[in-house]
């Protein structure tokens, strides 16, 4: 009987990690650790029918996905389609990932989806950006922050590093919640890069994406499209400092809570660029957020270390106007004031999270190593140590704190 145990195990364990047609439901993903051995975070392991690699952001490649512990599979074997996700980010070497199951999952405790991205941090040596942003955006009250685990991933019998699995924004009861029906909208205010059949761009030659509706009709994209022109109209108008008509075009609470967000984290994108998400449902103002895609913020940019002293994002887009009216600017200045130890407290959230990194981290540098690059974009900043990297975002938000408690007068 202990004879028999040990060859099933043995048959376990070296029996083949492929799948292909005629291996439609395999019991489970192989995986060998060997050079990047298990470091206090889940694994998440992928294989794509035949190997295929992904190429782009447009193509749905079969795959197969399976959770691992540190010494065996914690999930079955589920199926999906992945396919590239980003930006620039895209276009890196350690690049995010779009997952989509065929049945809706939840993943580490998380409410149940189909649709999950593994984001890749890659520009972030302290990995903690985007975490700690959710996490402020939580602590702020905001009515969605997406939820996010840290993971290690091998795609292909590749290790590809440390990633943080994120709720895809999505219109959904767990996520977005908005009436869902063809006068309710989640769209994104996005960049000349952005591709694809849901664009819209406004009199100013703002450029949205809208996300829901999935497939809107002409008909549909025409009414967003009249409606934020009209906005963008009226802030060009003096009609913009009567703080009661501007509060019918969009939720000025939410909208500050937004903007704090942004401008603390001196945000790259923040400046109205892209990664902005509305929404807007008929008869109701505006609603910024959620918020999402923090990656170049608190001190790094795609051209250099930005100061902690300096203000940037009131200077564009929405802010900029929305900013002529002198009881926003109270209302904003107020804010910073009643809130600015939850702006102070993302340095616990730190030291909470990065020791649980430790290990993985090990293994990230190992299979990307950049902790020490700083000519080759976008690393901007050299490290001697992850902790190192860590230490130096606490110090950006220390000083940040300090210079907008000096210069928070608007």
């Amino acid at each position: 009987m202990f004879r028999l145990a040990i060859i099933l195990i043995i048959g376990f364990i070296f029996s083949s990690c492929t799948w292909n047609e005629t291996e439609d439901d395999p019991v489970f993903l192989p995986m060998n650790d060997s050079e990047y051995p298990y470091a206090d975070l889940p694994r998440i392991v992928i294989e794509t029918k035949n190997f295929a690699q992904i190429r782009n952001r447009e193509t749905d490649i079969p795959a197969k996905l399976q959770i691992w512990g540190k010494d065996s599979p914690e999930s079955d074997v589920l199926g999906l389609e992945i396919k590239g996700r980003g930006n620039s980010s895209f276009t890196m070497a350690k690049y995010s990932i779009k997952l989509k199951f065929e049945s809706k999952q939840s993943l580490f405790g998380m409410p149940k989806d189909r649709e999950w991205d593994l984001v890749a941090n890659h520009r972030d040596k302290s990995m903690l950006r985007n975490y700690i942003t959710y996490q402020l955006a939580h602590t702020l009250h905001d009515s969605y922050s997406p939820r996010n685990q840290f993971v290690e991933v091998f795609l292909n019998s590749q290790y590809m590093g440390v990633y943080m699995l994120v709720e895809h924004i999505k219109v959904s009861p767990q996520r977005v919640k908005i009436y869902e029906d063809d006068s309710s909208y989640l769209f994104e205010k996005t960049s000349a890069t952005a591709t694809g059949d849901n664009l819209i761009t406004t009199d100013m030659d703002y450029i949205y994406d809208i996300c829901y509706p999935k497939n809107p009709s002409e008909q549909t994209k025409e009414y967003l499209k009249s409606h934020l022109n009209a906005f963008e109209n009226f802030l060009q108008s003096k009609e913009v400092n009567n703080t009661d008509s501007l509060r019918r075009w969009i939720d000025l609470d939410d909208f500050i809570r937004y903007y704090w967000i942004q401008e603390f984290s001196h945000n790259a994108d923040g400046a109205f660029r892209r990664s902005h998400f509305i929404t807007w449902q008929k008869g109701l103002p505006m609603q910024m957020g959620p918020v999402w895609d923090f990656d170049i913020a608190y001190g790094i940019s795609s051209n250099g270390i930005i100061s902690p002293r300096t203000w940037y994002v009131k200077k564009y887009g929405w802010y900029r106007l929305i900013f002529k009216n002198k009881q926003v600017k109270r209302m904003v200045d107020e804010y910073w004031q009643e809130n600015r130890n939850h702006f102070e407290d993302m340095l616990d959230s730190i030291d909470q999270a990065w020791p649980k990194l430790t290990k993985a981290m090990q293994n990230e540098f190992k299979r990307w190593p950049v902790l020490e690059n700083d000519s080759d974009w976008p690393f901007i900043e050299a490290y001697d140590s992850y902790e190192d990297a860590v230490n130096a975002l606490k110090e950006w938000i220390k000083q940040r704190v300090k210079w907008v408690d000096e210069n928070y007068a608007l």
